[in-house]
């Protein structure tokens, strides 16, 4: 039985449909009351052309099990959080104008004819700016606090003080030194003061000094207003927002909510979540909001297609709890405040789970159960075919697609780009089993620090705080850190850039990967901690791989990839189970690896791209990168395919190659102990630094926690000799390094300041 939603029905679709109403959400009750009497009945809600500004949340629970709720075919419909406000506006000074909002309902967010306008804020919103479209460090400052009359209901927000996020907080007061009195900052799971220059405030009624602008006076009950000069404010129609959610499929645990599909919707305009509740997500970095526009729990085999969802406050679908078998396709998703798409378990389901970084359990205390403890956790749904960008809008630790506490993920033929933070964040390893495939990821860590275009932690069971302490766990019990990642995760056939952090980052403890016939075009390939992640047949563009603190017994493989640049390798205790037939630029870079007594079999030179111009990195037949046994994948099935969706979606920048192969005098520069060194390798050189020949090494930057600062090396130091020997160049010196391998330090003799000077450099 079909019911539709529409203000008029023609004769010629009239016998289509059984039952006709003016908005969803008695369309939504006449199909409760249908299905009341009749629980077998087929039922389908057809939405016709236009907007439908909803009264309260739609709810759709086992009941409607079987429900399709779905834009007629070829119509422009959109579902609405916002409420029209029937304003009478007059001017005031200065370009403002003022309406009373009594009766009226309590709205965060303002609309204009269809548009957001900008709550009062300082500084004024620039689309350019990088943070926040716009920040000022002196944003509540005690001199600008003094030009507010109220200054209690400004909502401040800043960024973590390490960029990893940011915060939100109330003012409530000033104290007696004139500093503002907040309340929250509850949105990160990393606590820190707020970033001293990366801040803004709003909702001050000084502040509106800007067109767009826009403050409520709650005492008053009026709303102030500054329009553009071109805008007829008195016929234009007006909207505040008042829901956080559309619709929500919410089973129970005896009753599932079952095969009920969303499609061909747009959604638009929900109340900003800052201040609900947050939730910390285990270990990592996260606290969330447990909700969005769309939300799913304790359903099954549901489907959310070829929808748009843009102008939403908070997080825009997200499923919570057990669900499983969900369907996310199609989708457009865009210029929403927080996550795009967020699975999100439950901590009941965690054996033994801990909250914090700094918290742990101890080895007696622990569960030491492999796998979850209930079945409270999102598993085996697909997020394929969306076009993400621009979210993250107003809160920064958000994804564009967060898995925590979910096990089979599916993440496919996605676009993601201009983000915050990550694109892809695995939050945990509990319980793995993700496949994230034929993504193009790039234009992400826009506003943070410290992160990848995929991001993920494994703060599991095993983790601790204390390195030393976690390789003692990890000695005494060689499985542990499979308790949680139960399951391999995949990541295959991907495009990833970041410029502002690492392509793919596996931070803190995270193990248990696959991933392979990926291409990473600029940021590189993090490795940090962890255990048994096998990286095989990738292309590194301008980059190379970062093992940070591996352990003596990691179980990783690095084999058969195409490097540009030597490892960027730090704290290592091992190197894992095999670090071989890899593909560098150049000698001395692949020498620097065998040093370590790795990549015996690995080979170097042009790799001979067939086109870098395209982004076709596949090597040519004859290629000496086919020798190391490299393959070919697919470079031409990154990101969104839907015809719509692909023919707007953008593609990241082509990086600017950089020199693979030529003269024998070449300047090479290659990273040794966090620091980069290079040949002497020109007269001028020999010149500058006041060398009696054109031999040596350069030290050309010392990175931070490097070992030569505490051996007392400096930058612009040339290196002469080494255990007694003269150094000619960088294959000299790591000829040398090779014949002393296994040594705790070595002896070099240095050039600085036209004064030679020894050394002891520390090699661990």
């Amino acid at each position: 039985m079909n019911i539709y939603v529409g203000a008029n029905l023609n004769k010629e679709i009239d016998a289509m449909y059984s039952y006709q109403y003016s908005s969803v959400n008695e369309a939504v009750e006449k199909a409760y009351s249908l299905r009341k009497q009749d629980p077998e009945l087929d039922l389908k809600i057809f939405v016709g052309q236009g907007q439908y500004n909803l009264d309260r949340p739609i709810l759709l629970n086992s009941q409607l099990n079987g429900l399709s709720i779905q834009a007629v075919k070829g119509e422009q419909v959109s579902i609405s959080g916002a409420k029209p406000l029937p304003l009478k506006w007059k001017k005031e000074k200065q370009g403002r104008y003022v309406a009373s909002v009594k009766g009226l309902p309590k709205f965060d967010q303002l609309i204009i004819n269809g548009k957001l306008q900008t709550l009062a804020r300082y500084p004024n919103y620039s689309e350019d700016a990088k943070y926040w479209n716009g920040t000022a460090e002196d944003a509540i400052s005690p001199e600008r606090i003094a030009t507010w009359k109220h200054p209690e209901g400004a909502i401040f927000h800043a960024m973590h003080g390490g960029k990893w996020g940011g915060f939100h907080y109330r003012i409530t007061g000033v104290d007696d030194n004139g500093e503002a009195i907040l309340e929250g900052g509850k949105q990160n799971n990393r606590p820190s003061r707020p970033h001293k220059e990366i801040r803004f405030v709003e909702n001050v009624f000084e502040e509106l000094d800007a067109a767009g602008e826009w403050f409520v006076d709650q005492q008053k009950e009026k709303i102030y207003y500054m329009p553009a000069a071109d805008l007829d404010l008195k016929n234009a129609a007006c909207e505040g927002v008042v829901l956080k959610n559309l619709i929500s499929i919410r089973g129970t645990e005896a009753k599932k909510a079952k095969d009920i599909t969303v499609k061909g919707i747009k959604f638009q305009f929900t109340k900003r979540t800052i201040f609900e509740p947050y939730e910390q997500l285990l270990r990592s970095d996260w606290s969330i909001y447990r909700g969005g526009a769309l939300f799913l729990s304790q359903a099954e085999n549901c489907q959310i297609s070829d929808c748009e969802f843009t102008d939403l406050g908070g997080n825009v679908i997200f499923i919570s709890g057990y669900n499983r078998n969900h369907k996310i396709t199609g989708n457009h998703i865009h210029d929403c405040g927080a996550s795009a798409v967020s699975f999100v378990g439950e901590s009941k389901a965690v054996r033994s789970p801990s909250f914090t970084y700094r918290e742990f359990e101890t080895l007696d205390e622990m569960d030491h159960t492999w796998g979850p403890k209930s079945e409270d956790y999102p598993s085996d749904c697909v997020v394929d075919d969306n076009l993400i960008y621009r979210i993250g809008r107003l809160e920064k630790q958000t994804a564009g697609v967060q898995i925590a506490m979910a096990m089979n993920i599916t993440v496919r033929h996605n676009s993601i780009y201009q983000v915050p933070r990550a694109g892809i964040n695995v939050g945990d390893g509990t319980w793995g089993g993700h496949v994230l495939e034929y993504n193009d990821v790039f234009d992400t860590v826009l506003e943070t620090g410290d992160h990848g275009s995929f991001n993920s932690w494994g703060r599991d069971r095993f983790w601790h705080p204390n390195r030393g302490k976690m390789n003692e766990l990890v000695k005494a019990q060689p499985l542990m850190p499979y308790w949680d990642a139960v399951n391999t995760t995949v990541i295959r056939n991907n495009r990833f850039r970041c410029d502002h952090g690492w392509d793919i980052d596996l931070d803190d403890g995270s193990s248990n990967y696959h991933i392979y016939n990926n291409l990473c075009l600029n940021g590189g390939l993090k490795l940090r901690e962890g255990f048994r992640r096998v990286v095989e047949n990738n292309v590194i563009i301008n980059n190379s791989l970062h093992p940070h603190v591996w352990f003596e017994h990691s179980r990783d493989i690095f084999r058969r990839n195409i490097v540009q640049d030597s490892y960027k390798d730090v704290g290592m205790a091992g190197w894992g189970d095999e670090m071989d037939y890899n593909f560098f630029p150049f000698e001395e870079s692949l020498m620097k690896s065998q040093v370590y007594g790795i990549d015996a079999h690995s080979a170097y030179g042009n790799p001979d791209f067939i086109d870098p111009s395209k982004m076709d990195y596949n090597v040519r037949q004859g290629s000496k990168a086919l020798s190391i046994g490299f393959v070919n994948f697919d470079m031409d099935a990154f990101g969104v395919q839907k015809p719509s969706l692909k023919a707007i979606a953008k593609t990241p920048e082509v990086p600017q190659p950089k020199k693979l192969a030529g003269k024998a005098n070449d300047s090479r520069a290659v990273e040794w102990l966090r620091a980069t060194i290079k040949s002497v390798d020109s007269p001028e050189e020999q010149s500058a630094y006041g060398l009696n020949s054109d031999e040596g090494v350069i030290v050309l930057k010392i990175g931070a926690h490097s070992p030569l600062t505490k051996s007392g090396i400096k930058n612009r130091d040339v290196i002469l000799e080494a255990e007694d020997t003269k150094v000619a160049d960088l294959k000299n010196f790591f000829s040398l390094l090779k014949e002393h391998q296994g040594q705790q330090q070595i002896k070099v003799k240095i050039m600085r300041n036209q004064q030679v000077e020894n050394h002891t450099i520390s090699l661990r």
